[in-house]
Protein backbone atom coordinates (compact mmCIF):
# COMPACT_ATOMS: atom_id res chain seq x y z
CA UNK A 1 0.00 0.00 0.00
CA UNK A 2 1.41 3.36 -0.80
CA UNK A 3 0.01 6.97 -0.56
CA UNK A 4 -0.28 9.48 2.99
CA UNK A 5 -2.16 8.43 5.95
CA UNK A 6 -3.78 10.77 8.71
CA UNK A 7 -1.61 10.64 11.61
CA UNK A 8 -1.85 12.46 15.52
CA UNK A 9 1.32 13.18 17.18
CA UNK A 10 3.68 15.74 18.97
CA UNK A 11 6.98 17.63 18.01
CA UNK A 12 7.78 18.25 21.71
CA UNK A 13 6.47 18.42 25.01
CA UNK A 14 3.56 20.53 26.15
CA UNK A 15 0.98 20.76 28.63
CA UNK A 16 -2.25 19.38 27.29
CA UNK A 17 -4.15 22.69 27.61
CA UNK A 18 -2.00 23.76 24.02
CA UNK A 19 -2.71 23.02 21.44
CA UNK A 20 -0.03 21.98 19.81
CA UNK A 21 0.52 19.14 22.23
CA UNK A 22 -0.80 17.21 19.66
CA UNK A 23 -1.13 17.86 16.51
CA UNK A 24 -2.71 16.49 13.34
CA UNK A 25 -0.68 15.48 10.15
CA UNK A 26 -0.16 13.31 6.81
CA UNK A 27 2.61 10.94 7.00
CA UNK A 28 3.84 8.04 4.60
CA UNK A 29 1.71 4.48 4.79
CA UNK A 30 4.11 2.15 6.24
CA UNK A 31 5.52 -0.88 4.38
CA UNK A 32 5.38 -4.12 6.45
CA UNK A 33 7.91 -6.10 7.56
CA UNK A 34 8.42 -9.85 7.02
CA UNK A 35 6.83 -10.44 10.33
CA UNK A 36 4.76 -7.25 10.45
CA UNK A 37 0.95 -6.44 9.98
CA UNK A 38 -0.27 -3.53 8.42
CA UNK A 39 -3.87 -2.74 10.48
CA UNK A 40 -5.84 -0.10 9.70
CA UNK A 41 -6.84 1.42 13.35
CA UNK A 42 -10.31 1.47 14.16
CA UNK A 43 -10.25 2.19 17.95
CA UNK A 44 -7.55 3.44 20.57
CA UNK A 45 -7.76 3.64 24.20
CA UNK A 46 -5.18 7.03 25.92
CA UNK A 47 -2.93 4.98 28.71
CA UNK A 48 -0.81 6.99 31.35
CA UNK A 49 2.20 5.82 29.19
CA UNK A 50 0.85 7.89 26.33
CA UNK A 51 0.13 11.21 28.93
CA UNK A 52 3.82 10.97 30.18
CA UNK A 53 5.94 10.54 26.62
CA UNK A 54 4.01 13.64 25.50
CA UNK A 55 4.22 15.55 28.68
CA UNK A 56 7.84 14.49 28.98
CA UNK A 57 9.71 13.05 26.38
CA UNK A 58 11.52 14.61 23.54
CA UNK A 59 10.15 13.20 20.36
CA UNK A 60 13.47 14.13 18.48
CA UNK A 61 11.05 15.41 15.46
CA UNK A 62 7.30 14.33 15.17
CA UNK A 63 6.30 10.98 16.85
CA UNK A 64 2.96 9.01 16.91
CA UNK A 65 1.95 8.07 20.14
CA UNK A 66 -0.79 5.19 20.72
CA UNK A 67 -0.32 1.78 22.83
CA UNK A 68 -3.43 0.47 22.36
CA UNK A 69 -5.88 -0.11 19.55
CA UNK A 70 -8.09 -2.81 17.82
CA UNK A 71 -8.37 -2.75 13.89
CA UNK A 72 -8.37 -4.83 10.65
CA UNK A 73 -5.49 -6.43 8.88
CA UNK A 74 -4.66 -4.55 5.55
CA UNK A 75 -1.50 -6.24 4.45
CA UNK A 76 1.01 -8.80 5.66
CA UNK A 77 4.60 -9.41 5.43
CA UNK A 78 6.05 -12.54 3.45
CA UNK A 79 7.16 -14.16 6.75
CA UNK A 80 3.77 -13.75 8.49
CA UNK A 81 1.92 -16.97 10.12
CA UNK A 82 -0.66 -15.97 12.03
CA UNK A 83 -2.32 -13.78 10.57
CA UNK A 84 -4.13 -13.33 7.02
CA UNK A 85 -5.77 -9.89 5.52
CA UNK A 86 -9.19 -9.05 7.02
CA UNK A 87 -8.57 -10.74 10.17
CA UNK A 88 -10.03 -8.37 13.30
CA UNK A 89 -7.07 -7.78 15.89
CA UNK A 90 -6.07 -6.09 19.15
CA UNK A 91 -2.75 -5.26 20.55
CA UNK A 92 -0.90 -3.11 22.72
CA UNK A 93 2.53 -2.29 20.18
CA UNK A 94 5.62 -0.86 21.75
CA UNK A 95 7.34 2.06 22.36
CA UNK A 96 10.24 1.96 19.77
CA UNK A 97 8.21 1.92 16.92
CA UNK A 98 5.03 4.57 15.90
CA UNK A 99 1.93 3.98 17.99
CA UNK A 100 -1.85 3.71 16.89
CA UNK A 101 -2.65 7.74 16.59
CA UNK A 102 -2.80 6.86 13.34
CA UNK A 103 -4.87 5.70 10.04
CA UNK A 104 -2.64 2.58 9.58
CA UNK A 105 -0.04 0.82 12.26
CA UNK A 106 3.02 -1.55 11.48
CA UNK A 107 2.88 -4.23 14.75
CA UNK A 108 5.01 -7.20 15.02
CA UNK A 109 2.90 -10.36 14.50
CA UNK A 110 4.11 -11.85 17.80
CA UNK A 111 2.32 -9.22 20.58
CA UNK A 112 -0.98 -9.38 18.10
CA UNK A 113 -4.23 -11.51 18.97
CA UNK A 114 -7.74 -12.37 17.27
CA UNK A 115 -10.01 -9.58 18.67
CA UNK A 116 -13.08 -10.66 20.65
CA UNK A 117 -15.82 -11.05 18.69
CA UNK A 118 -18.11 -10.15 21.07
CA UNK A 119 -16.67 -6.52 21.61
CA UNK A 120 -16.77 -3.50 18.77
CA UNK A 121 -14.02 -2.26 18.08
CA UNK A 122 -13.77 0.53 20.76
CA UNK A 123 -14.48 -1.70 23.77
CA UNK A 124 -11.96 -3.82 22.35
CA UNK A 125 -9.28 -1.16 22.07
CA UNK A 126 -9.49 -0.92 25.96
CA UNK A 127 -7.94 -3.58 26.81
CA UNK A 128 -4.79 -4.72 25.49
CA UNK A 129 -2.26 -2.78 27.58
CA UNK A 130 -3.67 -3.32 30.54
CA UNK A 131 -4.62 -6.60 30.55
CA UNK A 132 -0.70 -7.76 29.17
CA UNK A 133 0.33 -5.68 32.14
CA UNK A 134 -1.75 -7.62 34.93
CA UNK A 135 -1.28 -10.62 33.10
CA UNK A 136 2.55 -10.49 33.39
CA UNK A 137 2.67 -9.59 36.81
CA UNK A 138 -0.24 -12.17 38.01
CA UNK A 139 0.85 -15.49 36.25
CA UNK A 140 4.49 -14.83 34.75
CA UNK A 141 6.24 -12.66 37.91
CA UNK A 142 4.45 -14.21 40.57
CA UNK A 143 3.68 -17.84 38.62
CA UNK A 144 0.31 -17.74 39.90
CA UNK A 145 -2.62 -20.67 38.66
CA UNK A 146 -5.88 -21.78 38.97
CA UNK A 147 -4.93 -23.89 42.47
CA UNK A 148 -3.28 -20.38 43.71
CA UNK A 149 -5.14 -19.18 47.41
CA UNK A 150 -3.94 -16.97 49.98
CA UNK A 151 -4.62 -12.93 49.68
CA UNK A 152 -3.89 -10.20 46.69
CA UNK A 153 -4.11 -6.08 47.37
CA UNK A 154 -4.57 -4.31 44.35
CA UNK A 155 -3.66 -0.78 44.77
CA UNK A 156 -5.65 1.70 42.49
CA UNK A 157 -8.54 -1.37 41.93
CA UNK A 158 -10.52 1.25 40.17
CA UNK A 159 -7.76 2.18 36.99
CA UNK A 160 -6.78 0.13 33.87
CA UNK A 161 -4.66 -1.89 34.96
CA UNK A 162 -6.53 -2.75 38.68
CA UNK A 163 -9.69 -3.21 36.87
CA UNK A 164 -8.17 -5.92 34.28
CA UNK A 165 -5.79 -7.25 37.69
CA UNK A 166 -8.94 -7.93 39.84
CA UNK A 167 -10.83 -10.17 36.53
CA UNK A 168 -8.00 -11.86 36.14
CA UNK A 169 -7.33 -13.01 39.69
CA UNK A 170 -10.89 -13.56 39.72
CA UNK A 171 -11.55 -15.67 36.81
CA UNK A 172 -8.18 -17.42 36.62
CA UNK A 173 -6.94 -18.00 40.22
CA UNK A 174 -8.26 -18.63 43.86
CA UNK A 175 -7.32 -15.75 46.01
CA UNK A 176 -8.60 -13.24 47.79
CA UNK A 177 -8.95 -9.90 46.53
CA UNK A 178 -8.46 -7.15 48.32
CA UNK A 179 -8.64 -3.25 46.30
CA UNK A 180 -8.09 -0.09 47.19
CA UNK A 181 -10.17 3.35 46.40
CA UNK A 182 -11.34 6.05 47.55
CA UNK A 183 -14.88 7.56 46.07
CA UNK A 184 -17.85 5.58 45.97
CA UNK A 185 -18.25 5.15 42.42
CA UNK A 186 -14.61 3.34 42.35
CA UNK A 187 -15.73 1.56 44.88
CA UNK A 188 -18.52 -0.21 43.46
CA UNK A 189 -16.61 -0.40 40.11
CA UNK A 190 -13.98 -2.38 41.94
CA UNK A 191 -16.42 -4.82 43.30
CA UNK A 192 -18.07 -4.59 39.75
CA UNK A 193 -14.65 -5.80 38.81
CA UNK A 194 -14.36 -8.79 41.22
CA UNK A 195 -12.89 -7.40 44.58
CA UNK A 196 -13.52 -9.47 47.48
CA UNK A 197 -12.95 -6.38 49.64
CA UNK A 198 -12.64 -2.75 48.98
CA UNK A 199 -10.58 -0.35 51.29
CA UNK A 200 -9.29 3.34 51.26
CA UNK A 201 -5.73 3.45 50.56
CA UNK A 202 -5.61 6.55 52.42
CA UNK A 203 -5.94 4.55 55.59
CA UNK A 204 -4.26 1.53 54.06
CA UNK A 205 -2.51 0.13 57.24
CA UNK A 206 -5.81 -0.28 59.50
CA UNK A 207 -8.00 -0.84 56.62
CA UNK A 208 -5.84 -4.03 55.53
CA UNK A 209 -4.92 -5.73 58.55
CA UNK A 210 -8.70 -5.03 59.68
CA UNK A 211 -9.21 -8.06 56.88
CA UNK A 212 -6.51 -10.04 57.33
CA UNK A 213 -4.20 -9.69 60.46
CA UNK A 214 -1.31 -11.81 59.08
CA UNK A 215 -1.06 -9.70 55.98
CA UNK A 216 -1.54 -10.19 52.23
CA UNK A 217 0.70 -13.01 50.29
CA UNK A 218 0.80 -10.47 46.87
CA UNK A 219 0.73 -6.18 46.64
CA UNK A 220 0.64 -4.82 43.23
CA UNK A 221 1.54 -1.19 43.13
CA UNK A 222 0.88 1.80 40.73
CA UNK A 223 1.75 4.12 43.81
CA UNK A 224 5.05 3.12 45.39
CA UNK A 225 6.90 6.21 46.39
CA UNK A 226 6.65 6.49 50.45
CA UNK A 227 4.37 3.54 50.80
CA UNK A 228 7.43 1.11 51.15
CA UNK A 229 7.00 1.22 54.72
CA UNK A 230 3.64 0.22 54.39
CA UNK A 231 3.75 -2.80 52.29
CA UNK A 232 6.65 -4.03 54.49
CA UNK A 233 4.38 -4.24 57.56
CA UNK A 234 1.01 -5.33 55.72
CA UNK A 235 3.25 -8.50 52.98
CA UNK A 236 4.06 -11.75 54.70
CA UNK A 237 7.16 -13.15 55.34
CA UNK A 238 7.98 -14.34 51.32
CA UNK A 239 5.35 -12.51 49.66
CA UNK A 240 5.47 -10.70 46.68
CA UNK A 241 5.29 -7.50 45.30
CA UNK A 242 5.02 -5.83 41.60
CA UNK A 243 5.45 -2.06 40.50
CA UNK A 244 4.36 -0.70 37.48
CA UNK A 245 5.85 2.80 38.47
CA UNK A 246 9.44 3.89 38.79
CA UNK A 247 9.74 6.61 41.54
CA UNK A 248 13.15 8.28 41.62
CA UNK A 249 15.42 6.86 44.49
CA UNK A 250 13.64 4.21 45.84
CA UNK A 251 14.47 2.55 49.12
CA UNK A 252 13.24 -1.37 48.89
CA UNK A 253 15.72 -2.14 51.83
CA UNK A 254 12.54 -2.47 54.50
CA UNK A 255 11.26 -5.49 52.34
CA UNK A 256 14.56 -6.74 53.40
CA UNK A 257 13.77 -8.45 56.98
CA UNK A 258 10.61 -10.97 55.26
CA UNK A 259 12.50 -11.74 52.34
CA UNK A 260 10.36 -10.05 49.97
CA UNK A 261 10.49 -10.50 46.25
CA UNK A 262 10.28 -7.22 44.37
CA UNK A 263 9.18 -7.17 40.52
CA UNK A 264 9.40 -4.70 37.96
CA UNK A 265 6.83 -5.16 35.25
CA UNK A 266 7.27 -3.04 31.64
CA UNK A 267 5.22 -4.94 28.90
CA UNK A 268 7.04 -3.66 26.40
CA UNK A 269 9.95 -5.36 27.31
CA UNK A 270 9.37 -8.45 25.29
CA UNK A 271 8.39 -6.33 22.13
CA UNK A 272 11.47 -4.38 22.54
CA UNK A 273 14.16 -6.91 23.92
CA UNK A 274 12.50 -10.53 22.75
CA UNK A 275 10.62 -10.05 19.29
CA UNK A 276 10.61 -13.83 18.83
CA UNK A 277 8.74 -14.28 21.78
CA UNK A 278 5.06 -15.29 21.57
CA UNK A 279 4.13 -14.77 25.28
CA UNK A 280 1.67 -11.42 24.44
CA UNK A 281 0.02 -13.25 21.51
CA UNK A 282 -0.41 -16.11 23.58
CA UNK A 283 -2.17 -14.29 26.51
CA UNK A 284 -4.29 -11.97 24.45
CA UNK A 285 -5.71 -14.89 22.64
CA UNK A 286 -6.75 -16.46 25.57
CA UNK A 287 -8.01 -13.39 27.12
CA UNK A 288 -10.26 -13.13 23.89
CA UNK A 289 -11.47 -16.60 24.85
CA UNK A 290 -12.40 -15.37 28.14
CA UNK A 291 -13.61 -12.12 27.28
CA UNK A 292 -15.94 -14.22 24.21
CA UNK A 293 -17.10 -16.88 26.96
CA UNK A 294 -18.50 -13.93 29.66
CA UNK A 295 -16.07 -14.26 32.09
CA UNK A 296 -14.48 -10.90 31.60
CA UNK A 297 -15.03 -7.34 30.17
CA UNK A 298 -14.26 -4.41 28.64
CA UNK A 299 -12.93 -1.53 30.97
CA UNK A 300 -14.24 1.29 28.92
CA UNK A 301 -15.60 4.12 30.33
CA UNK A 302 -15.69 6.56 28.17
CA UNK A 303 -16.11 6.86 24.87
CA UNK A 304 -14.95 9.62 22.63
CA UNK A 305 -14.80 9.87 18.33
CA UNK A 306 -13.24 10.60 15.73
CA UNK A 307 -9.79 9.62 16.26
CA UNK A 308 -8.17 13.04 15.88
CA UNK A 309 -6.03 15.76 17.67
CA UNK A 310 -8.58 17.59 19.17
CA UNK A 311 -10.58 14.56 20.17
CA UNK A 312 -7.10 12.52 21.91
CA UNK A 313 -6.09 16.41 23.81
CA UNK A 314 -9.81 15.62 25.10
CA UNK A 315 -8.79 12.19 25.80
CA UNK A 316 -5.14 12.91 27.18
CA UNK A 317 -6.97 15.45 29.69
CA UNK A 318 -9.37 13.21 31.50
CA UNK A 319 -6.17 10.96 31.79
CA UNK A 320 -4.29 13.30 33.59
CA UNK A 321 -7.27 13.86 35.89
CA UNK A 322 -7.27 12.50 39.27
CA UNK A 323 -9.36 9.63 40.11
CA UNK A 324 -9.99 8.00 36.75
CA UNK A 325 -11.85 5.19 36.72
CA UNK A 326 -11.45 2.24 33.88
CA UNK A 327 -10.69 3.79 30.45
CA UNK A 328 -10.82 5.89 27.84
CA UNK A 329 -11.18 4.76 24.10
CA UNK A 330 -11.58 6.74 21.26
CA UNK A 331 -12.65 5.41 17.96
CA UNK A 332 -12.12 6.68 14.15
CA UNK A 333 -16.15 6.74 13.55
Amino acid sequence: MNGVMRAVGYRRPLPVSDPESLVDAEVPVPTPGPHDLLVRVEAVSVNPADVKSRSGSDPKGFRILGYDAAGVVTAVGDAVTRFAVGDEVWYAGQIDRPGSNAQFQLVNENIVGPKPATLDFADAAALPLTTITAWEMLFDHFGLTAQSTGTLLMVGAAGGVGSMVVQLARARTGLTIIGTARRGESRQWATEMGAHHVVDRHDLMASVHALVPDGVDYIISPFSKGNIETYAALIRPLGHIAATDEPEGLDLLPLKAKSVTWHWELMFTRPMLLPADSYQHDLLTETARLVDAGRLRTTATTRLSPLNAATLRDAHARVESSGAIGKVVVSTA
